[in-house]
């Protein structure tokens, strides 16, 4: 215990050190000078932020903090969601800024910080305490703040009448006040781990805590409730909270564009920054970027399932009886727009192989250069058989595909192909029987591609009533739907279909 409290102590005095570092460059101001700047910091989070909290600010306020701090401001009775990706200064705002703002503007503040255990809480509520004590320009403004028998870790009273206290998720709150003080502004930063989102019933409880236990204990005009959290997995307390109360608003920003990764706070982050978090020789690759950064959680499969995916050294590319490419076309190439997603695959026996995918978020030509350029590195031997959807032929594709394949000097000899008029969703569940009896293998080469990892993660979100990306699934069915007819030999061919084998007549 007395290490521990060293080091509880050492960083107290680091995040003192932090809050003096934000200098008093106003420090002569005349009162009139003072008093009249005090009033634009309360019209304006920004002016605020400048201030205040220079030692923070080394970027400028983004649009998106000062729509969702005014957000906040405009209705004293907010519940809401701040689920904005990593990156972003979720718990700067809302654990900081924001309240400080709320008690500039008059209002009384009685702040009370979750964190996922008390000891967590409390180290985010330092900050603040941090600031009230130590930051010259609070102080000049306002003078001492600091309160004897106030002052604690988890708990403090300033001079101005702000009131603060750390809590961990679960415990208990019933008659939460200080003398005849509820609170009015409660925030739950950062609740959920990796471990407790694999733990529903858990997350089922702290979700009805906070309806049922936390939020009653707020009592008058103001009774805000914030939840700060990138969202970063499928289910979460977010989640169950949001699906209980849809009107309860839901503030989502993510870090940056999945298409051109554009940052969306553009004020500190240079155009490249995430291009090489995703694919920069240390980079983290899009599932976990955009799980972490663009609230895009990762899908663990209910009916395609990691287990089933298995990885091989593949076949001499010329050994392969057939392959072939099946492009799923999209025409918009932006965040919200369908994948372009191409598969080839290859038949070796009675095997199915993915030799390599295209799975972007594309305009047409960028996967039209994708299918040329991979076949312009194939052996002159082996050709692959191209074949694209025909309800997506309209003049624009065929322009397309002329441009590029004379830009490349390649001739895909791409063809138009009717798919059965069955659901799509029935089509890819007809993948699983061959999932189950070990049919289908994935080139262990290309397994850490971007464009395959995505592929796979929309194949395993692929479940009953999904509302996800499809299109890699759809052009990986269409792929081995195509190898099946080739299936045998002499003049036969064989459909697998529930582990059985049906014979037809291809002629």
């Amino acid at each position: 215990m007395k290490i521990q409290d060293k080091l509880r102590k050492e960083r107290y005095l680091q995040k003192l050190a932090f809050a003096r570092s934000a200098g008093s460059d106003f420090a002569f101001e005349t009162k009139e000078q003072r008093k009249a700047a005090i009033e634009e910091c309360k019209k304006d989070p920004r002016k605020m932020v400048a201030r205040y909290f220079p030692h923070y600010a080394d970027a400028d306020c983004a649009d998106f903090q000062i729509e969702w701090a005014w957000k906040v401001q405009k209705n004293p009775n907010f519940k809401g969601f701040c689920q904005w990706g990593r990156a972003l200064a979720k718990s700067v705002w809302n654990d900081i800024f924001i309240p400080f703002w709320l008690w500039l503007r008059g209002e009384p503040i009685y702040l009370v910080i979750i964190g996922n255990s008390q000891d967590r809480a409390e180290q985010l509520l330092e900050d603040l305490r941090a600031e009230f004590e130590c930051n010259p320009r609070i102080l000049a403004d306002f003078g001492e703040q600091k309160q004897l028998g106030t002052w604690e870790e988890g708990f403090f009273i300033t001079q101005g009448g702000f009131i603060a206290q750390a809590l961990g998720m679960g415990q208990n709150v019933r008659g939460l006040r200080i003398k005849n003080k509820r609170p009015t502004h409660i925030v739950g930063d950062d609740l959920e781990d990796k471990d407790l989102i694999k733990n529903p019933k858990r997350q089922k409880q702290v979700a009805d805590w906070i309806d049922r236990d936390l939020i009653p204990t707020m009592d008058g005009i103001y009774k805000r409730f914030i939840q700060a959290n990138n969202r970063f997995a499928p289910i979460m307390i977010q989640t169950m909270l949001q699906e209980a109360h849809p009107k309860w608003f839901v503030h989502q920003v993510n870090a940056f564009n999945p298409v051109t990764f554009e940052p969306t706070w553009k004020e500190k982050y240079p155009p490249n920054y995430f291009y090489d978090l995703v694919h920069g020789d240390e980079g983290i690759g899009s599932l976990a970027a955009n799980a972490e950064y663009n609230n895009s959680p990762h899908v663990e499969g209910v009916i395609f399932k990691d287990e089933q995916f298995q990885w091989c050294d593949l076949p001499r590319i010329d050994h392969f009886e057939i392959i072939v490419g099946h492009w799923d076309v999209a025409y918009a190439g932006n965040p919200t727009s369908d994948y372009n997603a191409v598969s080839v695959a290859g038949l070796k026996g009675r095997n199915f192989y993915l030799i390599d995918a295209y799975c972007k978020q594309s305009k047409m030509r960028e996967a039209v250069q994708w299918m040329c350029d991979y076949q312009s590195g194939l052996p002159a031997s082996v050709q692959i058989l191209w074949q694209y959807e025909s309800q997506f032929w309209n003049d624009e594709l065929q322009r397309v595909l002329e441009e590029v394949q004379k830009e490349t000097s390649i001739n895909l000899r791409i063809i138009k192909k009717d798919l059965p008029r069955t659901k799509k969703y029935d089509r890819i569940l007809k993948l699983q029987p061959y999932y189950q009896n070990s049919r289908i293998y994935y080139n262990q080469k290309v397994k850490a591609k971007n464009d395959i990892q995505v592929g796979l993660a929309q194949l395993k979100s692929i479940e009953p009533g999904y509302k996800s990306h499809d299109d890699f699934p759809d052009a990986l069915e269409c792929a081995i739907s195509e190898l099946e007819v080739y299936v045998g030999a002499q003049g036969k061919t064989f459909s697998y279909k529930q582990g059985k084998m049906k014979g037809v007549n291809r002629w």
